[in-house]
């Protein structure tokens, strides 16, 4: 069974969350490296996929309930 939009992109927006906590840790102690600019690239990943599933759940249900008032 697949999982809903909704609760996939809740779930990329925690690894966003994680992604930039560890970055944030990663610069905090060793500086702007490469790690810490890959981080911050998968956290920017994550939101955004995240933001983009959560507005595809929202623009589904709008769907839904259109096609049913008719």
């Amino acid at each position: 069974m697949r999982p809903s939009p909704l609760f996939s992109g809740f779930f990329y927006c925690v690894l966003g969350v994680f992604f930039t906590i560890f970055a944030i840790q990663n610069v905090n102690d060793h500086g702007w490296g490469f790690f810490a600019f890959i981080l911050v690239f998968l956290a920017t990943l994550d939101f955004g996929s995240g933001i983009r599933m959560i507005m595809l759940h929202f623009r589904i249900k709008r769907k839904l309930n259109e096609s049913k008032k008719k």
